[in-house]
């Protein structure tokens, strides 16, 4: 009788989870690339479709909009009635989505296939993790499994500029969106060979109400912010956008303090660690996406570079997120992670400052050192930032923690480009918008600075709990 050797049967199922974690990083790579690649083809959008800064903000913000608004639903919906099924889903609808974007003849159609790849996207991330998490119980496999899906996220955002870029170049704006499709493909193909199902918990509740109530709140107040810039802050239509935001908000958290189940539990903001890496969380990211857009428009319409050259302007920025996510562990252990945190935070805030003087026709090699420490600070910052949210709430919770800080981070972007860009639209000229952005910038990451460091005198103990986990 053949004796099989020790690990023999190991090693099928551990190739078999090694597939299923590429998928699983698929997933989360392609929404990471879209983030980025659809800024180098604003200028060429603009050009093929029509339509000034605000349709262009549009194009943008309605894809983060809903990805912000419904990734708490989303990550409830894979609970209930398994993650992979609605994982797979996802990477449909976000696939599909992509076809239609690509195919899209005005710029009405585009932001509305933005709007369901928005969708797509925020099924994705959460029941990602919900199946990794599934398929690597042990905490040191599982810790290395999410280093590896974090650093594939980070690739493609790395990528996505340059990428997008040369696709422009060689084929059109409209290949961003095609270059999903052979993603997509493969990425179902491995979710569905390799993916282990998660339980069901079909006591799980879906909050639709509270839903509709966010998604309502969080349209209103991007649509008010971004039309505000082209009609005025005067316009019935944006007074409209804002209070209808009120009434929706007000809406939003009383239902949230009603149901049993809510999809944002308010108690979780009672930890004041929580709501501080929250509140970070969204600065950063209102800070670091809306310079992403107005620099995008300042490379392309106002210097004249192309979309190739534009993605070669960003990759110092883009390129530098990855290293700085890999020293900011070991700072971390060192230094703490408030202190880490607001040090990047200082040094994107610096960046953002010293990029104050720029004019027209300024010489791009006058700002490299200025966007390499915006990329820089954003790296270093954003795994200790997550990190301590997850150590500040039990670990049965570390789910429901993760999707509210890329809920409020995504809200942030969203904030940030509509913000920004409404600048761009008020403004007497670009440089003056882009002036005005910079300044704004910064003061949300001073601010970001000072809050983490004069609220970080919480227990020690919760933050060196969280400082090994990095997602």
């Amino acid at each position: 009788m053949t004796q099989s050797t020790p690990g023999a049967t190991g090693r099928p199922k551990t190739r078999a989870r090694s597939l299923a974690l590429a998928g699983l990083s698929l997933g989360f790579g392609i929404v990471q690339l879209d983030v980025t690649i659809v800024n180098t083809a604003l200028g060429s959008i603009a050009t093929s479709l029509g339509g000034g800064v605000s349709e262009l903000q549009w194009v943008v913000s309605t894809y983060i909009i809903t990805f912000a608004a419904l990734i708490l639903t989303a990550g409830a919906l894979g609970d209930r009635i398994g993650a992979k099924r609605v994982f797979m889903a996802g990477f449909a609808i976000f696939t599909a989505a992509s076809l239609a974007c690509a195919l899209a003849p005005t710029s009405a159609t585009l932001i509305a296939a933005r709007a369901v790849q928005g969708l797509g996207a925020a099924i994705l991330v959460p029941n990602s993790l919900a199946l990794l998490n599934h398929a690597y119980p042990d905490d040191k496999e599982r810790g290395r499994a999410v280093g590896i899906w974090a650093a594939g996220a980070s690739l493609a955002l790395t990528a996505g500029p340059l990428v997008g870029g040369g696709l422009i170049a060689l084929v059109g704006w409209r290949s961003i969106f095609l270059v999903n499709l052979p993603i997509g493909l493969v990425g179902l193909m491995l979710t569905w060979r390799y993916a282990a199902e998660t339980a069901r918990s079909a006591q799980r509740e879906l909050d639709l109400p509270g839903q509709a109530a966010a998604i309502g709140a969080l349209g209103c107040l991007a649509g008010a912010i971004i039309e505000g810039g082209a009609l005025g802050w005067g316009n019935p239509w944006v007074l409209a956008g804002f209070a209808g935001f009120v009434v929706l908000a007000a809406l939003f958290v009383t239902q949230e303090r009603r149901v049993l189940q809510p999809m944002l539990p308010l108690a979780l903001f009672g930890h004041r660690l929580f709501s501080l890496t929250a509140l970070v969380g969204l600065l950063v990211n209102a800070a670091f996406y809306g310079l992403i857009f107005v620099l995008s428009l300042y490379f392309q319409q106002v210097n004249g570079y192309s979309p190739f050259a534009t993605g070669l302007a960003f990759l110092p920025m883009m390129g530098v997120v990855l290293p700085a996510n890999l020293l900011a562990a070991r700072a971390t252990e060192r230094f703490g992670a408030c202190a880490v945190i607001a040090a990047g935070a200082v040094i994107a805030g610096l960046g953002s400052v010293a990029l104050l003087g720029v004019e027209r026709d300024t010489s791009y090699w006058m700002m490299v050192a200025q966007l390499l420490a915006i990329g820089a600070g954003l790296g270093l910052l954003v795994p200790p930032l997550t990190s301590t949210l997850l150590g500040s709430v039990e670990k049965s919770r570390s789910g429901v923690a993760a999707g509210v800080l890329n809920a409020t981070r995504q809200t942030g972007s969203v904030l940030g480009v509509a913000l920004f860009g409404s600048l761009l639209g008020q403004a007497e000229n670009f440089t003056r918008g882009l002036r005005e952005a910079l300044i704004i910038a910064t003061a949300l990451l001073l601010a970001s600075a000072l809050a983490i460091m004069l609220g970080g005198r919480w227990p020690t103990r919760t933050i060196l709990a969280s400082s090994g986990r990095n997602v």
